[in-house]
């Protein structure tokens, strides 16, 4: 039978094979109902047709699809549906014209910015897999892939498993590439959040080392026995991505950097780049420009139009550009002298213009209205931060977080500094859409706020009394302040 005649459940055409593995195969598929490419993992089944491992396979690829549903994110490889066709599962992905960062690392040399663009990409994805609870258990060049532009997804999280979930690892399999794998698992202890650091750095290492920290060996059971020992040759060419990798590869997991601080660091460590070139355009969020006064039309010129304008509209516009900074100096000059022929007036009392402000306080105490909220991005100079000393003083996370329900949603402005800005931009928010949000609702309340780890609370948050829903949420301290930094 023909590849371009193979259908799958007479939805999928089958394309061409794009890779694969001792799991399976991966198509380049066409979805005829969608009319769009994805990526289908044809899983294969042991060749004993053992009815236990064949039942324990197709767990596997419901297990994976599951895991993946649970993570949505933009640096990992989406799997949208699980069939069974032809006695076999195959897993419906996200398709990425891409690489395996497996091959790039053998086709050219990695430079350390580009390892640290991919590994802040890829520590991103599995950061939001750990927050979600998820262990990968098998990070490594060769799964991860870099498409044309830049952007790099992970991939593959057959093995991965989630915390709290039946192992179905079989006994005596090693979840993991030796090469890659952190010393403990190598020892045959379960995978951690941890692990995914390791192995993490291992990729990063022999990234821009060329070769994998254990060093190479043609027989897998000496490469693992390197492995459980933990001893990893010093890098030579990771330059500034140095002490963090040392940190990555630490022997003790307990030394090693959260996923978190992993992502964070990697960030502060990217090469500064004309807007585009980073491959992590997409991803970073790009800093709004502060809000600039609005131009009088007379001197409105279209952008990238200027160098066309003739020496005499320029003249004229040099004019009109004078004329309007003299009428200033002229209103400037009469309010001066109206103020001068003003009597004066008992010192105990307060000036006349005071009063405005008395009363724009008092119309800031509300909850802010949409309309006004739309407005804040027209002025011309940002607003001065509130203090946040509410909830300075909160010693746990789980107090920060009901302090920062109870300043909404008449305080936004306050809660807004107690947003990192890693969430903001997670969110894509800015004040002006932050304030819309809550000016829709009259009351917002936080119950049963609890720790559940580190940094890590849960609480169930009511609108209006009514519709609530439970959240967890991740918090960080800047500058000995709690505040939020990821909501799931």
């Amino acid at each position: 039978m023909l590849v371009e005649s193979r259908r799958i459940r007479d939805r999928y055409r089958l394309l061409e094979p794009i890779g694969g593995g001792a799991m399976g195969t991966v198509w380049r598929a066409q979805d005829e109902k969608l009319d769009r490419t994805v990526a289908i993992k044809e899983l294969l089944l042991p060749h004993d047709h053992d009815e236990h491992r064949t039942e324990e396979a197709k767990n596997r690829a419901m297990r994976e699809a599951r895991i993946a549903a649970r993570l949505q994110h933009s640096h990992a490889i989406t799997v949208f549906a699980v069939l069974e066709e032809e006695d076999r599962p195959w897993l419906i992905m996200e398709y990425l014209p891409s690489k395996s960062f497996a091959v790039l690392v053998r086709e050219e040399p990695t430079t350390v910015d580009d390892a640290i663009r991919v590994g802040a990409q890829i520590s991103s994805a599995l950061a939001g897999a750990h927050r979600a609870g998820v262990v990968h258990r098998d990070v490594k060049p060769a799964n991860i892939l870099v498409s044309e532009d830049g952007t790099a997804k992970i991939t593959d999280f057959g093995i991965s498993r989630a915390i709290g979930d039946v192992k179905l690892t079989a006994t005596g399999e090693i979840a993991g590439t030796p090469a890659y794998l952190a010393p403990e698992v190598a020892r045959g202890e379960d995978a951690s959040f941890a692990a995914d650091v390791f192995s993490l750095g291992a990729t990063l290492y022999a990234a821009v080392e060329g070769k994998p920290p254990y060093g190479t060996a043609d027989n897998p059971i000496a490469l693992l026995y390197k492995a459980s020992s933990g001893e990893i040759e010093p890098p030579e060419k990771s330059g500034r991505l140095t002490p963090l990798l040392l940190r990555m590869l630490a022997t003790d997991p307990a030394e090693r950097p959260s996923m978190d601080e992993v992502e964070r660091e990697l960030v502060a460590l990217l090469p500064d780049a004309e807007p585009g070139e980073s491959v992590l355009a997409a991803t970073l969020p790009e800093t709004e420009p502060p809000a600039l006064p609005p131009v009088p039309a007379a001197v409105t010129v279209p952008v990238g139009e200027v160098a066309a304008v003739s020496p005499g509209a320029r003249k004229g516009l040099i004019a009109v550009g004078a004329g309007a900074a003299l009428l200033c100096v002229a209103v400037v000059v009469a309010i001066l002298l109206v103020v001068r022929q003003k009597p004066p007036t008992d010192n105990a009392a307060p000036p006349a213009s005071s009063s405005p402000s008395a009363s724009v306080t008092q119309s800031a105490a509300p909850p802010p209205a949409p309309s006004s909220a739309s407005e804040t991005p027209t002025t011309s100079a940002p607003p001065t931060s509130p203090p946040v000393s509410s909830v300075a003083s909160s010693k746990t996370a789980a107090d920060a977080l009901a302090a920062y329900y109870a300043l909404l949603p008449n305080n936004t402005a306050e809660a807004w500094n107690l947003l990192t800005d890693r969430f903001k931009a997670s969110r894509k928010q800015t004040l002006a859409t932050y304030q819309n949000f809550w000016g829709q609702y009259k009351s917002v309340k936080a119950e049963s706020v609890k720790e559940i780890g580190p940094g890590r609370v849960t609480a169930h948050v009511l609108y209006d009394g009514g519709k609530g829903e439970t959240d967890t949420f991740t918090l960080v301290q800047e500058n000995g302040v709690w505040k939020i930094d990821a909501q799931s």
